[in-house]
């Protein structure tokens, strides 16, 4: 039903809701869809109190309850509905479709109406006929001129104020700032440095932060390795502590905090741009993480350099459409032994993947590889930041600690 549709286009996305709701005919939905009706009202009750860019199902139930009472039987019913309009699939590209052929269902219906009106002598045949003709008018939804609010309070609640995800470390809260929908980024070191520790260390920390899920693609090294790594991160226990004596209560510690929201993929075989995009669809994940995105396949070109630039900004679409990615690369050989690493340290690229990239991170080490220490770099920072990111550090550099044997990255 084209209804549903809406309901769920307007829970996704604020701006749908804030151009299109005016356009909705719901006299006739009341008449006919009462319980859609409901939901229609509901979310026009949230968006005019709240500044959030989209609704979640627990947001629509709870601000429902409070316009509404429910029995339990009846909390349980819209509870069913709400999964059956999530469950949908948008399938067209364009959200005047779904607008039109609402007008067009409320027109048949109010021409319906008539019929029977002129058949019982209640109405004459040149209402009917009128009404029909509408039926073949241009008079459809049309595009709409969007510019860019330019409200200072809208762009501080839109921008600075709207959660993002923070880091753990808070070098990288005061110098980056948090990641939200749209943004993408990567980091980049040497073999054997840490990547995959340092993001089981980060997506650990934010993983409270969001109720919805972690979708971690790998393809660098075996799944249940990250699996342990994220155990231990999440817990701060070494792998000894983490399997030996407290196995039972790690894994009901674990659970309790995560709700086993991180999902590890493995691509070894499947590693290509469609199976990607399908599997975003249905996890709608809250952050996403490559390791490592120049693995992916889905891109040709003449030269490599090209086909990762293609592959870089399918990553960056993703991040607008889905939610903030995280990816890892490779440093070239001339990161080897070098502490603060720089764009141009980046392998296989001397701007093609730096240019589709909003932030970049490079994670440098001593040449003597007994050493903990870690040096963070930030070459390139096209994040808005938050209250409380300092200008000065947006382009700084920063010594931390790695601690392998409790996967996590801590300052000094």
């Amino acid at each position: 039903m084209v209804e549903e549709l809406i309901i769920k286009l307007f829970m996704t996305e604020r701006t749908a809701y804030d151009r299109f709701y005016k356009h909705l005919n719901l006299s006739y939905i009341k008449t006919n869809f009462v319980s859609l009706y409901k939901l229609f009202i509901v979310i026009h009750s949230y968006y005019e109190k709240s500044d959030k860019t989209s609704m979640s199902k627990s947001d629509l139930e709870l601000t429902y309850y409070s316009n509404y009472l429910l029995e339990d039987s009846e909390r349980n019913e819209l509870s069913d509905l709400l999964d059956r309009i999530l469950e949908l699939e948008l399938t067209e590209q364009n959200v005047y479709a779904y607008l039109n052929a609402h007008k067009q269902r409320c027109i048949a219906g109010e021409v319906a109406k008539l019929a029977l009106d002129v058949e019982d002598g209640t109405a004459k045949v040149e209402e009917l006929l009128n009404k029909f003709n509408e039926l073949d008018t241009d008079d459809d939804v049309k595009d709409e001129i969007d510019f860019v609010n330019m409200d200072l309070d809208y762009l501080y609640n839109s921008q600075i104020q709207s959660p993002g995800l923070r880091w753990r470390l808070p070098w990288l809260n005061k110098s980056l700032g948090s990641l939200r929908k749209g943004d993408f980024g990567f980091i980049f070191a040497r073999p054997e440095t840490g990547k995959t520790t340092f993001l089981a260390s980060e997506i650990t920390h934010m993983l409270t932060q969001t109720d919805g899920d972690i979708l971690w693609f790998n393809n660098e090294e075996q799944g249940n390795k990250v699996g342990v790594r994220c155990h231990q991160a999440m817990l701060g226990v070494t792998i000894q502590d983490l399997f030996n004596n407290n196995r039972k209560a790690n894994k009901e510690k674990y659970e309790e905090v995560t709700q086993n929201r991180i999902k590890i993929l493995n691509l070894e075989d499947s590693g290509d741009t469609q199976r990607i995009e399908y599997i975003l669809k249905e996890t709608k994940p809250a952050l996403i993480i490559f390791d490592q995105i120049d693995k992916i396949r889905g891109f040709k070109a003449d030269r490599y350099d090209l086909q990762l630039k293609s592959l870089y900004q399918w990553a960056r679409e993703l991040a607008k459409k889905h939610a903030p990615v995280i990816a890892v690369s490779q440093a070239g050989g001339t990161g080897e032994g070098k502490v603060w690493l720089t764009m141009d340290d980046v392998d296989s690229s001397k701007t093609a993947k730096q240019g589709e990239a909003d932030w970049i991170l490079g994670i440098g080490k001593e040449q003597d590889n007994t050493s903990n220490m870690r040096y963070l770099n930030i070459s390139k920072n096209k994040l808005l930041g938050d209250v409380d990111t300092l200008p000065d550090l947006r382009h700084g550099n920063q010594q931390v600690m790695i601690k392998p044997n409790i996967a996590r990255y801590e300052e000094l």
